[in-house]
Protein backbone atom coordinates (compact mmCIF):
# COMPACT_ATOMS: atom_id res chain seq x y z
CA UNK A 1 0.00 0.00 0.00
CA UNK A 2 1.23 3.49 -0.88
CA UNK A 3 2.24 5.54 2.20
CA UNK A 4 -0.19 8.32 1.10
CA UNK A 5 -3.20 5.99 1.03
CA UNK A 6 -5.43 5.57 4.04
CA UNK A 7 -6.64 2.01 4.68
CA UNK A 8 -10.20 3.36 5.16
CA UNK A 9 -10.13 4.68 1.58
CA UNK A 10 -10.03 8.28 2.84
CA UNK A 11 -7.71 10.94 1.49
CA UNK A 12 -5.57 12.79 4.01
CA UNK A 13 -5.42 16.42 2.78
CA UNK A 14 -2.89 18.85 4.22
CA UNK A 15 -3.63 22.60 4.25
CA UNK A 16 -0.69 24.93 4.93
CA UNK A 17 -1.24 28.24 6.74
CA UNK A 18 -0.29 30.20 3.62
CA UNK A 19 -2.85 28.41 1.46
CA UNK A 20 -5.48 28.49 4.23
CA UNK A 21 -5.40 32.31 4.12
CA UNK A 22 -6.80 32.14 0.59
CA UNK A 23 -6.55 34.60 -2.27
CA UNK A 24 -9.39 37.03 -3.02
CA UNK A 25 -10.74 36.98 -6.56
CA UNK A 26 -13.73 38.75 -8.11
CA UNK A 27 -13.22 37.56 -11.69
CA UNK A 28 -12.51 34.13 -13.15
CA UNK A 29 -11.42 33.73 -16.76
CA UNK A 30 -11.87 30.22 -18.11
CA UNK A 31 -10.21 28.91 -21.27
CA UNK A 32 -9.80 25.39 -22.58
CA UNK A 33 -8.02 23.22 -25.10
CA UNK A 34 -8.88 19.68 -26.13
CA UNK A 35 -6.98 18.32 -23.10
CA UNK A 36 -7.31 20.85 -20.28
CA UNK A 37 -9.30 23.67 -18.72
CA UNK A 38 -7.48 26.71 -17.36
CA UNK A 39 -9.10 28.92 -14.72
CA UNK A 40 -7.36 32.22 -14.01
CA UNK A 41 -8.53 33.95 -10.83
CA UNK A 42 -8.15 37.74 -11.00
CA UNK A 43 -8.67 40.60 -8.54
CA UNK A 44 -10.14 43.63 -10.31
CA UNK A 45 -10.15 46.90 -8.38
CA UNK A 46 -12.51 49.79 -9.18
CA UNK A 47 -10.82 52.59 -11.13
CA UNK A 48 -7.66 50.56 -11.75
CA UNK A 49 -7.23 49.74 -15.45
CA UNK A 50 -4.82 46.85 -14.81
CA UNK A 51 -5.47 43.57 -12.98
CA UNK A 52 -3.20 40.65 -12.17
CA UNK A 53 -3.93 36.96 -12.27
CA UNK A 54 -3.67 35.92 -8.62
CA UNK A 55 -3.93 32.17 -9.18
CA UNK A 56 -4.16 29.72 -12.10
CA UNK A 57 -5.70 26.27 -11.86
CA UNK A 58 -5.28 23.61 -14.58
CA UNK A 59 -7.87 20.83 -14.79
CA UNK A 60 -8.61 17.84 -16.97
CA UNK A 61 -11.98 18.09 -18.76
CA UNK A 62 -13.35 15.34 -16.50
CA UNK A 63 -12.27 17.15 -13.34
CA UNK A 64 -13.63 20.46 -14.67
CA UNK A 65 -17.03 18.80 -15.14
CA UNK A 66 -16.91 17.33 -11.59
CA UNK A 67 -15.96 20.78 -10.25
CA UNK A 68 -18.86 22.42 -12.10
CA UNK A 69 -21.30 19.85 -10.65
CA UNK A 70 -19.91 20.24 -7.12
CA UNK A 71 -20.08 24.04 -7.36
CA UNK A 72 -23.68 23.91 -8.65
CA UNK A 73 -24.60 21.58 -5.76
CA UNK A 74 -22.99 23.90 -3.19
CA UNK A 75 -24.67 26.98 -4.66
CA UNK A 76 -28.02 25.20 -4.48
CA UNK A 77 -27.43 24.30 -0.82
CA UNK A 78 -26.29 27.88 -0.03
CA UNK A 79 -29.39 29.38 -1.70
CA UNK A 80 -31.73 27.00 0.12
CA UNK A 81 -30.45 28.47 3.39
CA UNK A 82 -29.66 32.10 2.47
CA UNK A 83 -31.93 32.80 -0.50
CA UNK A 84 -31.17 33.38 -4.15
CA UNK A 85 -27.79 34.90 -4.94
CA UNK A 86 -28.41 38.12 -6.85
CA UNK A 87 -26.42 38.58 -10.05
CA UNK A 88 -24.50 41.83 -10.32
CA UNK A 89 -23.51 43.60 -13.49
CA UNK A 90 -20.87 41.74 -15.43
CA UNK A 91 -17.54 43.47 -15.88
CA UNK A 92 -17.22 44.52 -19.52
CA UNK A 93 -13.72 43.36 -20.32
CA UNK A 94 -12.68 42.72 -23.92
CA UNK A 95 -10.56 39.63 -23.32
CA UNK A 96 -9.52 36.93 -25.74
CA UNK A 97 -6.56 34.80 -24.79
CA UNK A 98 -6.50 32.80 -28.00
CA UNK A 99 -9.11 30.22 -27.11
CA UNK A 100 -12.72 29.78 -26.09
CA UNK A 101 -13.29 31.97 -23.04
CA UNK A 102 -15.95 32.26 -20.39
CA UNK A 103 -16.09 34.62 -17.42
CA UNK A 104 -17.51 33.97 -13.98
Amino acid sequence: MDENQNPNNQLNIELSEEIADGIYSNLAIITHSNSEFVIDFVKVMPGVPKAKVKSRILLTPQHAKRLAAALADNISKFESIHGTIKQTEAIGLPMNFGGPTAQA
